[in-house]
């Protein structure tokens, strides 16, 4: 597993864990990690996930995935912001990702929600990822 940025690993893990039909997958443990997946319940793209202790130091989040009418929810999630180009925008200027069918996971001044609550919030940020 790349130590480089635990973000698209952890959407690599999701996507690859739906196309391989599992129940849960088991990712790094990190509070950015913690928001988005909060992020990911309360939209309904995930059952639910939960901190798993590996040993006395070190924590895993394992993630229920969920599926509807056995294909998966999440039909396409992406990784928007990478540690070479991270992507910012104004509240004004935030499109809506495809066509406001799906969201963008955004951090905020105001901590890590989803596009639509940092429109209530009338706050922008960087853009972390897409989901669909």
């Amino acid at each position: 597993m790349s130590m480089n940025y635990r973000l698209a690993d952890m959407l690599a893990l999701i996507k690859n864990g739906q196309r391989a039909r599992l129940a849960t997958v088991r990712c790094q443990y990190s509070a950015l990690l913690g928001n988005v997946l909060e992020v990911l319940k309360n939209e309904g793209y995930i059952n639910d996930y939960r901190a798993v202790d590996i040993d006395e130091r070190r924590q895993e989040f394992e993630i229920d995935l969920k599926y509807h009418e056995g294909e998966s929810v999440i039909r396409e999630i992406k990784c928007i912001s990478k540690p070479g180009r991270r992507v910012y925008y104004q509240i004004a200027n935030l499109p809506k990702f495809f066509n406001g069918l799906g969201i963008a996971i955004l951090s905020t001044s105001k901590g890590v929600m989803s596009d639509f609550d940092a429109r209530l919030a009338n706050v922008g940020g960087e853009v972390l990822c897409s989901v669909f």
